[in-house]
């Protein structure tokens, strides 16, 4: 047993040597595995940056839509909005058209035309939202009204207040259509 190598050494040594091999294997294996884990998380990431391009793609054909559908109905609104005034406007039409047919030659007759035409026309005027400025008496407003001159006054109306209307100014909801063109009071 000296220095002597007997045929039953080598064996052992060749065991010890196979079974560092397989040490050696699961070494590479337990280095294989990570690099399986990041092929996994990669392509799972794939997956998902897919699906969320996918759903961007979809949200952004939707906001398109949208947008697009918002913007015909406020084309259909205004285009019916018209349209409903217009047919308000067609009964005034019509009674014009009947007062010029009439050769009666009335005066009273035609007065009475011409008062029952201004209220329909004023009805037609209200469902469009659309209200007359006449501002006599009132603080002179240069949002609302347009000042064509001015007049001296001492006391009643009080100065920068209108005094006269020359023309009636016309508003559509909130929205000034046209000033009234007004004579505004000045203090001496």
């Amino acid at each position: 047993m000296g220095g002597c190598m007997t045929g039953t050494e080598r064996p052992e040594n060749e065991k010890n040597d196979q079974a560092g091999a397989p040490a050696e294997s699961l070494e590479i294996g337990a280095s294989a595995d990570p690099m399986m884990d990041l092929n996994a998380a990669l392509a799972a990431a794939q997956a998902q940056a897919e699906e969320n391009h996918e759903l961007f793609l979809r949200a952004r054909a939707e906001t398109e839509n949208v947008r697009r559908r918002a913007q015909e109905d406020v084309a259909k609104a205004h285009k019916f909005a018209v349209e409903s005034f217009a047919e308000a406007l067609v009964p005034v039409f019509d009674s014009l058209e009947k007062a010029l047919q009439d050769e009666s030659g009335s005066a009273a007759t035609l007065r009475e035309g011409v008062d029952l035409t201004l209220r329909q026309l004023r009805a037609a005027f209200e469902r469009g939202r659309l209200t007359e400025i006449n501002p006599i008496g009132e603080k002179f407003d240069p949002h609302r009204h347009q000042a064509i001159s001015a007049v001296p006054t001492q006391g009643d109306p009080p100065p920068n207040h209108v005094v006269a209307v020359l023309q009636k100014g016309w508003m559509i909801s909130d929205r000034v259509l046209r000033p009234a063109l007004v004579t505004v009071a000045q203090g001496t």
